[in-house]
């Protein structure tokens, strides 16, 4: 099973394919797609600033301890893994449209944590460098 997400215009943007016993999302990475390509930031100095935590969910009964981060921590770092806004809330007019929600419910901050993955990756390359650097 495979479906495919478009823009109105009828470009795909990605897809969730089901394959076996997993399912794939995917995101166009096409380089036909992008421009201004730029492969010399520097990753390290951004990496420094996340601050990963620990903690254990409010909902969750059993209090088990998990590693992650907060949104709004994030946002400032690598913006385009955060979605919503720190502190928002439903207004009345947004929770009609919304089922199982009141005006002042929190509209939560959802983040996509397989975008920091080209920052980690840039990051083990530029420690990398400088490693054999030091061993030369």
């Amino acid at each position: 099973y495979a479906i495919f997400l478009s823009t109105a215009s009828g470009t795909n943007q990605g897809s969730i394919t089901k394959n076996g016993g997993g399912i794939t999302y995917g995101s166009n990475s096409d380089y036909r797609l992008k421009e201004n390509l730029n492969y010399t930031w520097d990753a390290t100095t951004r990496l420094k600033q996340l601050k990963p935590a620990r903690f254990n969910w409010i909902n969750d009964s059993t209090d088990t301890t998990v590693d992650g981060f907060l949104a709004h921590e994030v946002s400032n770092i690598v913006p385009e893994a955060v979605t919503g806004n720190k502190d928002q809330i439903y207004t009345a007019e947004e929770a009609e449209n919304a089922p199982n929600t009141a005006e002042g419910d929190i509209k939560a901050q959802q983040m996509d944590a397989s975008k920091l993955v080209p920052l980690l990756v840039k990051t083990i390359q530029e420690l990398e460098a400088r490693i054999t650097a030091l061993e030369s």
